[in-house]
């Protein structure tokens, strides 16, 4: 397994390689047959380059959202313009705004629809760790108590450019996975793999850093 790379955009500008070398490794030291190994290149290659994310917004961040798919932006550059109102259509879901307790359900339950491999991008600060709305008794401190997050994407609103860079960093991340031998699997809240992607130097809240406070 390779380091993944992304056109026109040198691996070091890239933060948080740490994380993806050590995904590699891993795999790594499984071992894999050269055709298989090929295939999954290919697989991951078409996979990274058609993520479809589920229509999901609930605040502020999903206006940036919209403006990430427009002329300006455009992010049918990178394969990521195609939006499914169904869960079973997406590959992806970002948790562009707030999420209150009373969403929290729906939340999950969409992601529980959606077919694996299934990915999480929160987006703002509200979706990391309850924003600005932090300790307030109706909002959710951050949806990594509900869901695995692969990528958080801070801001507040995060500008368009971060989005793009959160799901290039996603792609990375979906180019280094092993689609063929069982990756690919459910997992339960307890067995949750793999550590988030983060997309800036700033400390991101944890659900254990929460918990000590």
């Amino acid at each position: 397994m390779k380091k993944p790379a992304i056109k026109s955009i040198p691996y070091d500008e890239f933060k948080d390689n740490e994380t993806l070398e050590a995904l590699i490794e891993e795999i790594n030291k499984e071992r894999t047959n050269v055709i298989v190994g090929k295939l999954d290149d290919l697989i991951n290659w078409g996979r990274s380059n058609s993520l479809w994310s589920l229509t999901f917004a609930t605040s502020c961040c999903g206006i940036e959202f919209m403006a990430v798919g427009a002329a300006r932006y455009d992010f049918a550059r990178f394969g990521f313009e195609v939006t499914r109102n169904s869960p079973r259509q997406a590959d992806l879901i970002m948790v562009a705004g707030t999420i209150t307790h009373k969403m929290a359900p729906v939340l999950k339950r969409l992601y529980d629809q959606m077919a694996e491999p299934k990915y999480v991008v929160a987006v703002g600060g509200c979706a990391i760790s309850g924003g600005p709305f932090k300790g307030s008794y109706h909002v959710l401190n951050g949806v990594d108590k509900i869901l695995p997050v692969d990528v958080y994407i801070p801001g507040c609103p995060p500008r368009p450019e971060a989005m793009l860079y959160g799901m290039m960093q996603l792609q990375r991340k979906v180019k280094v996975e092993k689609f063929f031998g069982g990756k690919n699997r459910k997992y339960s809240r307890n067995e949750m793999p793999k550590e988030p992607i983060i997309v800036t130097n700033a400390p991101i809240p944890t659900t254990d850093n929460k918990e000590e406070k």
